[in-house]
């Protein structure tokens, strides 16, 4: 039913996790896997903003730049989650009336086989990394196992949600973000530049 299987998913994710730590983004696919690829990158992003976000030896404004960086790279990796689901969700013929809804959308399973795949790749650098000890490269080592099986474990459950909504068996909906902080219409710190004392009067951060 679909032009790609969970399979070139994870070939695509090993693919630029090493082609993008040794090179720059150039876009490469097209149809549902450019979207795969897409998200990919926001995380790649993501991880290597927050790596710097956790400096104290850069002073503030380079925590601050790093932070505003992984709202914008955040924004866009939910995004891009609800448009791979948009996209599946578009070419389906129709759900059966009654078959049960799937919590875990496939592009959320998608947005975290992607990460396992960065995980993977430099929990791999930590268990080499010769200026450490040998305690912490074992323990590297050890984490590295547990990551390979919770990805095999993902990559399965993919396959077997894909297998079950083609088959008509199960069905899953875009469950949309609406992130609001992110949003100045929506967000009372934006709209109102309200003083951080009036937020628990303001009702302010339920969300």
């Amino acid at each position: 039913m679909f032009e790609f299987d969970p399979q070139s998913i994870h070939m695509l994710h090993r693919q630029k996790t090493l082609e993008w730590h040794h090179g720059q983004y150039r876009p490469s696919q097209k149809g549902f896997l450019q979207l795969v690829e897409e998200n990919h990158h926001c995380n790649f992003q993501l991880w290597h903003e927050e790596d710097k976000a956790r400096r104290d030896d850069m002073g503030y404004e380079f925590v601050y730049r790093a932070k505003r960086s992984i709202d914008g790279w955040n924004q866009k990796r939910n995004d891009l989650i609800e448009k791979m689901d948009r996209w599946l969700v578009e070419r389906l013929p129709g759900m059966p009336e009654g078959v049960p809804m799937n919590s875990e959308t496939p592009g959320m399973i998608i947005d975290r086989l992607s990460i396992l795949h960065l995980k993977m790749y430099h929990m791999k650098e930590e268990a080499g990394r010769e200026s450490a000890g040998t305690e912490h490269r074992d323990r590297c080592r050890q984490r590295l196992r547990i990551i390979h099986r919770q990805h095999a474990d993902l990559l399965e459950a993919l396959e077997q949600l894909l297998a079950d909504v083609s088959a008509g068996r199960r069905g899953f909906r875009v469950y949309y973000q609406f992130k609001m902080y992110n949003d100045p219409a929506l967000n009372p710190q934006l709209y109102e530049k309200l003083p951080i004392g009036n937020m628990e009067e303001k009702g302010v951060g339920d969300k």
